[in-house]
């Protein structure tokens, strides 16, 4: 035995902790089981009914749970073109542009702050933490929004939105926790600050921003309320709210084509693939950015 602990075995256990015994294992695994089927079997349900056909969802009443007749023709229709092609689009962009945006600008924010002689750094961060407990509230918000100019426009869906202050914390946390010989060996060498952030802060820091930028994305793509309030024309909406309309109205949108009008598509079919392409991109996502959470997250809280 050389002591190291193979990925297939269980860590090593301090040595007040007892090993569980044969109930306790079970007991566990029955849990996590049962907490799996839990989120799958919905998961389950909305993917085998966006690929059912309409009769199979008439025979079984709505919702499909066993697999039978399966066809792509819900999703061939959504993404032959019109209104959910259209949305799938504008969540994209919106989500590119707003995480690029945030990001940038969160961890600009995050190393000035992290630089504890930097000037006015403990009062810009008072008054960022004011942000997380006070608010102006939605009316106020709304009419800055209006003077502006920016509702009808897609700057209203990134910008009042565009920064998270328990976000900014976590990245400070994790700069600060960088050694300071780093940074003073480069300012030895000639290197500024920005050149200090880019070569040196941030590719020790690949854990946290994937974290963070991943919080990012999933804030923008799932978002619909800030839509909804700013926007009044409905080619301009994104994925979330063009689904949130399907759902309402029980119904398939005008212009599916053809599928639609012969039966052989369900509206129902429509509303389920509708929510698998909103919900595919975090779940291809998230097991890429899962082994950075330990590393990005719990680094970055405890040392801020």
């Amino acid at each position: 035995m050389t002591g190291k602990t193979r990925w297939w075995s269980a860590p090593p256990r301090p040595a007040w902790e007892e090993a569980p015994g044969r109930a306790g294992v079970a007991g566990k695994g029955l849990v996590l089981t049962l907490a799996c089927l839990g989120v799958l079997f919905p998961l389950w349900i909305v993917v085998v009914t966006s690929l059912s056909s309409r009769r199979t969802i008439d025979e079984a009443g709505g919702l499909v749970m066993i697999p039978r007749d399966l066809t792509l023709v819900a999703y061939r229709e959504l993404l032959s073109g019109g209104q959910v092609t259209r949305a799938a689009v504008i969540s994209v962009l919106i989500t590119l542009v707003g995480t690029a945006f945030s990001m940038t600008v969160s961890v600009l924010c995050a190393y000035g702050l992290s630089r504890t002689g930097s000037l006015g750094h403990r009062w810009l961060l008072m008054l960022l933490l004011a942000t997380m407990f006070f608010s102006a509230g939605l009316i106020p918000t709304y009419l800055l929004v209006q003077s502006l100019g920016l509702t009808d426009t897609y700057l209203a869906l990134i910008l009042p939105s565009a920064l998270s202050v328990f976000n900014i914390l976590v990245l400070r946390g994790f700069f600060m926790g960088i050694s300071q010989e780093l940074t003073d060996s480069a300012r030895i060498d000639g290197a500024g600050d920005v050149r200090i952030l880019w070569q040196i802060v941030m590719p020790v820091s690949r854990a946290v921003l994937a974290v963070i930028t991943l919080f990012y994305a999933v804030g923008y793509w799932s978002a619909w309320f800030n839509a909804s309030l700013y926007l009044n024309d409905q080619e301009m909406m994104p994925l979330q709210n063009v689904m949130i309309q399907l759902v309402q109205k029980q119904e398939a949108p005008v212009g599916l084509g053809q599928a639609i009008k012969t039966g052989e598509l369900s509206g129902l079919a429509v509303q389920m693939a509708v929510m698998v392409m909103a919900l595919l991109p975090v779940a291809v996502l998230s097991p890429f950015v899962q082994k950075h959470f330990k590393k990005g997250m719990l680094t970055g809280a405890v040392k801020g």
